[in-house]
């Protein structure tokens, strides 16, 4: 194993005062990508999507719970795997509690194309209260997965891939406003990581102040 090389205090200072500075520049234009982000243009979806859940059917809109922005993680879990993604599974450990998003007006839930039946105990297993959804071709022959890109066509078969898909609601009109898959989801999953990808940005709801999650009003 190859170590960092040893210096005195001042060198460190020294050294670390530089790293500091090009730090400071990555976070300036990681603030100037967030805002160009959020003044993407945005294109409207059907909300009426049909996914399985734990109470049964829910469309698109349903997923929302009332709420203006939507966050979806495209968790990687095949119809016919026993259990989902490790990777997904360490990125939706981080995730935490949702109260932190939902004071913010923001949504978050979970969508693979693994049959709930398979969902339900893997997500048991992992201990989470997230909920999750199970895509696939509705009555009206729409696929979820694939219209928003998490399932692609590789020679033939098709391929899962992580990802998130960012969503905004006007009264019932549903619009897709970003999307970011494999890589780019890495150094995500904080509460700021997650707003920083909606259209609205971290505040919706108008105050920036982080609470206790269940010191949250309603």
């Amino acid at each position: 194993m190859s170590l960092p090389e040893i210096v005195s205090r001042e060198q460190w200072r020294a050294a670390r005062e530089e790293l500091r500075r090009k730090e400071e520049a990555v976070r300036r234009a990681r603030e100037l990508l967030g805002a160009e982000r959020r003044r993407l243009p945005m294109t409207e979806v059907d909300p009426d999507y049909v996914l399985d859940g734990g109470d049964g059917k829910a469309t698109l809109l349903d997923l929302f719970e009332g709420r203006t922005q939507l966050v979806v993680h495209h968790f990687e879990f095949a119809p016919e795997w026993t259990s989902g993604c490790p990777c997904c599974a360490a990125f939706l450990d981080q995730v935490g509690h949702l109260a932190h998003l939902r004071a913010r007006n923001t949504s978050f839930a979970v969508v693979s194309r693994a049959p709930f039946t398979r969902i339900l105990p893997f997500k048991a297993r992992m201990g989470w209260a997230v909920p999750w959804y199970s895509s696939g071709h509705d009555d009206l022959g729409r696929d979820f997965n694939r219209d928003f890109e998490a399932t692609v066509d590789s020679g033939g078969a098709p391929t899962e891939r992580p990802g998130l898909s960012c969503f905004l609601r006007d009264h019932d009109r549903v619009f897709h406003t970003y999307s970011v898959y494999d890589d780019g989801l890495v150094g995500l999953g904080t509460v700021t990581g997650l707003l920083d990808l909606t259209a609205l940005g971290r505040d919706p709801a108008g105050s920036d102040r982080l609470r206790l999650h269940d010191e949250y009003d309603s």
